[in-house]
């Protein structure tokens, strides 16, 4: 539709039909469905009355439903102007590939793109016009569920992979019945809540907001994305749904977005329990003060924005603009032409978990697992007759994460299929032992976990989390292996030293028991639909793990929130980091550093950094640092490296980063070979936001160093000049 078409149809629409197009509702109110939702419906309306005027849906089930809400929708809509069809399609649709966090794990755009690629058919093919993904918020906490909903601790990763999957997802063209358009969230700062606790408030000055939390979103803005979703927190003592400095100042004014803003799940009516308004009517004016085109689930905008629109609290103009961005969104989807999409039910049978999707899956799993200790167990050899596989997720098919669709698990591969499948004259025998719930005492099952350890020639302890501890609304205040594990892991270990343990879980835990005591551990989180598979093949070592961790494991909560990329203070501890160092910045308890490092992990075979070198020693602001590291495979088995770059600045008018990631890339080497992996780094890299909230870089020196954090193998030193 031609865009003066577009302002006609506007100018022809009844007050209360433009604000139709700026609500949403779950489509159980208009068709059974089965799909879970995650919080309290809004203010129930009749549906028919609903039905004439709604803009769009969410939480539909597949593509004969997408169909039956936009036929049932059109036939009554007097415009006939189609539905957006919206859904959570977070890490993939039918086909799942491993939890955004683990996807960090693999230190991979590429990777992230082929999974997105795949992700995008199946849901355009379910009927989807827009999902609500990338998940960007730069979370550092683990106690929060929410932390395997994100891509990493380190902006720049979630930069990278965010602005990856909404390039890949959206295309050139949205119209193509195969593009989705991406809703970017959670702006702003939803990764910092206090105490981990979902929801919870983020206090932070703007220039921490700037340096660690914004520049996610600011990527997939610039990437393209067409919607953003304002967090549920408040900001600074302002929910951000609510925000007119975010939403006005920085989002539409300073980065230029003219897309769609949605609020989050029942995010409007919540302004009241916030605290910032004193009703209903009230959180309607606030939201659409701070630019919030859609009102989700809620039911708010439907029934007060026209009266705030009538009495002049709201300017017609306002409602306009907002409507008119949905219909823009509707029109570059082409769905005035052809407002099925590409819902297409044959096209579901043929792509849902097709061979190419589950090879896809499968190899996402392998290089998001992160090994994170081998004392020589690992791989399994193949001649191996007889091993228990013993744990509460020994036969769990719920290994696919939170946010996949409602029975995806029951595609997952468990542990013993891909064991079977891949090794058919391996006798394995299965012990569940005990349970894994938050409260869970029982330990009746562990005699006979014992047992069938002594009598195996190895052993898979599979630990971890269940699949609804980590999400949304999921925080933990204890971030040890939940329920009798550790009785478990202790007496398994103790009757068969030759155990590996396999960890399910979505955000980090506090492994220091289990490290001690443990001699390999493999870090699987959930891996999707292909997770018994990937497991098996790198036990036993067909695929050589390369996974370095997208966000740093505590030795206990207490150290929680743990930043990798921390600022120093005026008393350091000493390094190395162990002993006491009175009237330092310190515990008398522990070490500072975390168990295991942000970038962390290890591989079958061994890496070595021969050396980094410069280009230069000096550089000017429009000049290039070209960095090389040299790096060997000394192993004798073909692998990948995740080559890291950090810098040090090392003296700014603000305190800086003891390290900061910069670059990554990641390289396959066969045994004894070498490769030069380079580096250009610019004057852009070393800028931050100084005391006033200026984007600047200062001269002076800088290191530069390869290696993972607090863990440096070579570093060098260059000087910025001005003149």
């Amino acid at each position: 539709m031609r865009e003066e078409k577009l302002g006609k149809l506007l100018a022809s629409m009844t007050l209360e039909e433009k604000v139709g197009q700026l609500v949403q509702c779950n489509a159980g109110q208009f068709i059974e469905n089965k799909m879970d939702i995650t919080g309290p419906d809004g203010e129930i309306l009749p549906a028919e009355e609903l039905n004439r005027v709604i803009g769009s849906v969410l939480t539909f089930e597949d593509a004969a439903q997408a169909r039956a809400l936009q036929d049932k929708h059109l036939a009554a809509d007097p415009h006939k102007i189609p539905l957006l069809l919206m859904l959570d399609v977070i890490h993939g649709l039918r086909t799942t590939y491993p939890i955004p966090l683990a996807m960090g794990c693999s230190f991979d755009d590429g990777l992230m793109t082929e999974c997105a690629d795949m992700a995008r058919k199946e849901a355009a093919a379910c009927g989807v016009h827009v999902t609500f993904n990338p998940m960007v918020d730069t979370a550092r906490d683990p106690r929060w569920g929410r932390i395997l909903e994100t891509n990493s601790e380190e902006p720049l990763i979630n930069s990278r992979m965010g602005a990856a999957f909404v390039r890949t997802a959206q295309g050139d063209d949205l119209s193509r019945k195969d593009n989705i358009a991406c809703c970017v969230k959670h702006y702003a700062g939803y990764g910092a809540p206090e105490g981990g606790r979902d929801y919870n408030t983020v206090d932070m000055s703007e220039r921490q907001l700037r340096e660690s939390y914004l520049p996610a979103y600011k990527a997939c803005v610039d990437a393209g994305a067409r919607l953003v979703m304002p967090s549920f927190n408040a900001l600074n003592g302002i929910p951000s749904v609510a925000n007119r400095w975010l939403m006005n100042q920085v989002l539409r004014g300073e980065w230029g977005f003219s897309g769609v803003v949605v609020s989050d799940y029942n995010a409007v009516g919540e302004l009241v329990a916030h605290g910032v308004a004193e009703n209903m009517k009230d959180a309607v004016r606030l939201a659409m003060a701070a630019g919030c085109d859609i009102d989700m689930v809620q039911n708010a905008y439907y029934l007060h924005l026209a009266e705030l629109v009538r009495e002049g609290t709201v300017s017609e103009e306002a409602l306009d603009k907002a409507v008119l961005r949905v219909l823009e969104l509707k029109n570059e989807l082409g769905l005035f032409e052809n407002p099925y999409h590409g819902a297409d039910e044959a096209k579901e049978r043929e792509i849902y978990l097709c061979p190419e999707h589950r090879e896809i899956a499968r190899r996402a799993a392998e290089e998001s697992a992160v090994l994170l200790k081998n004392d020589g167990i690992l791989p399994f050899p193949e001649t191996l007759r007889k091993v228990a596989l013993i744990g509460p997720f020994a036969e769990e098919r719920h290994l696919v994460g939170f946010w996949s669709r409602p029975g995806a698990w029951k595609d997952a591969v468990t542990l013993p299929e891909g064991l079977k499948a891949m090794l058919p004259a391996l006798e394995v025998i299965t012990e569940r032992g005990c349970g894994a719930e938050i409260g869970d005492t029982d330990i009746s099952g562990i005699e006979r976990a014992v047992a069938a350890a002594r009598e195996a020639e190895a052993v898979i302890l599979a630990l971890g989390e269940p699949e609804n501890d980590s999400g949304e609304g999921r925080s933990r205040a204890d971030l040890c292996l939940p329920g009798p594990q550790m009785e478990l892991a202790r007496r398994v270990l103790a009757a068969n030293p030759r155990t590996a343990v396999l960890l399910f879980n979505g955000r980090p835990l506090a492994l220091t028991e289990l490290d001690a005591i443990a001699p390999a551990v493999l870090e699987m989180w959930y891996p999707g639909t292909e997770a018994g598979s990937a497991a098996a093949r790198l036990l036993f070592g067909r695929a050589n793990p390369c996974g370095k961790l997208s966000a740093g494991f505590p030795r206990s909560v207490g150290q929680c929130p743990l930043p990798y990329n921390r600022m120093n203070t005026g008393r350091p501890k000493p390094q190395p980091d162990s002993g006491v160092f009175p009237f330092t910045s310190s515990y008398l308890d522990s070490p500072n550093l975390p168990l295991y490092s942000f970038g962390h992990g290890l591989s079958y075979t061994r890496f070595e950094t021969l050396d980094l070198t410069l280009s230069r020693e000096t550089i000017r602001p429009d000049e290039t640092l070209q960095v090389t590291v040299t790096v060997r495979n000394a192993g004798e088995r073909a692998g990948k490296e995740v080559v890291q770059l950090y810098l040090r600045d090392r003296a700014a008018s603000v305190v800086r980063p003891v390290q900061q990631l910069i670059d990554y890339k990641k390289v396959f080497l066969k045994p004894g070979e070498t490769a030069e992996v380079t580096f250009d780094v610019t004057e852009e890299q070393l800028r931050f936001w100084d005391y006033e909230c200026r984007y600047v870089s200062e001269p002076g020196a800088f290191e530069i160093s390869t290696g993972y954090a607090d863990h440096p193998e070579k570093t060098r030193v260059f000087t910025l000049t001005k003149d």
